[in-house]
Parts: C-alpha cells; structure tokens; sequence
C-alpha cells in the first residue's frame, strides 16, 4: 500500500488502557520483552540486542503496517499492529506482543477487542492471523476473539528456532455478508 494511502494511527481507549502510536522512547519500554529469547521465539526474528536495533526495526520506513502501543498508568503493556494485505487494503494480518511484566493481565484480549473494532470502523471485511502452532496462549486468545481456523501448514517458515508450522485464522467482518 502506498505511503500516502496508510491510515494515520488513531488512539484507541478500552477500559483500562490507551492505546496510542509508537514514540521514541518505546523502544526502552519493550527492550526487556523484546530481549528475551523466550518471549521471542515465536517471532520470525531472534531477541533484539540493543535499543538501538530495536528503535530501528519497531519504525522500519519500508513496513506498511500500523503500530499501537498500550499504556496505562504503570507504563506501556504491549504492541499491537495491523498489516494490510498488498491485494486488498481491506484485510489485514494482525499481531501482538504483551510485555513481559504484564503477562496473564488480559492486556492482549482487551486491546485486541479494540483493535478489531477499529479495523471494523474502516470498513476492513477481513481480519487474519498467523500463529506458530506451539503460541497456545495466541491461538487460544484468536479462538476467544472469535477468529476459525483456516489451515494449518507444516513448516511455513523458517526462523532463528528453525523450521515453524503455522496455523491460519481468519475472522471476517460482521458487516459484510459471505457467500
């Protein structure tokens, strides 16, 4: 999608967080999650190294998606980001990372909730997720969120754990009809 056809970020609120577009200083916020090897491994990359590395993968020019960041009063608590599919701008890939401090909180069902719905005010018709067989607490949050199964594909990708199998959901708009 060109850079002129993607949406601003706006600041989305839920009960208890609100969720904003990326900063600088985020990068600091996220390094103690994004560092760890184990809150990593489901990612296509390994842990980042330094802030600086992260600071420059987190505002990469090139990548076409939207950032949220979720913050309350103890700090931030995630990234939540929205891809568009180059195909049709109307369905998009979405993700998250939870910080590690705030984990089993329900911070990604909340800001995911809020997520979708925004996605839904756009007029997207379809919201998808790629998730590593072995994240059961992502798949079990899709599963909550409403999103099915399309399939599941044995060795996707290769990524710094070595060979992934993917599972594909899908979660189509409630206002669009499906043939």
């Amino acid at each position: 999608m060109p850079a002129d056809r993607i949406p601003l970020v706006p600041t989305l609120t839920t009960p208890r967080f609100t969720l904003r577009p990326l900063e600088r200083g985020d990068a600091a916020a996220l390094l103690p999650t994004l560092s760890d090897p184990a809150q990593c491994r489901y990612l296509t990359r390994p842990a980042f190294a330094s802030q600086e590395e992260l600071r420059g993968w987190l505002a990469e020019p090139g990548w076409p998606g939207r950032t949220w960041i979720a913050q309350d009063a103890r700090g931030v608590a995630g990234r939540f980001v929205a891809v568009p599919f180059e195909e049709d701008a109307r369905v998009f890939e979405i993700g998250y990372i939870t910080c590690i401090e705030r984990l089993r909180e329900g911070v990604a069902r909340e800001c995911m909730t809020a997520l979708i719905a925004q996605l839904w005010r756009e007029g997207a018709r379809l919201i998808t997720a790629e998730i590593d067989t072995r994240n059961a607490p992502s798949i079990r949050l899709a599963q909550a969120l409403g999103f099915a199964c399309v399939k599941t594909v044995r060795e996707a990708e290769i990524s710094h754990i070595g060979p992934c199998d993917l599972v594909f959901y899908e979660l189509h708009s409630p206002h669009v009809q499906h043939g």
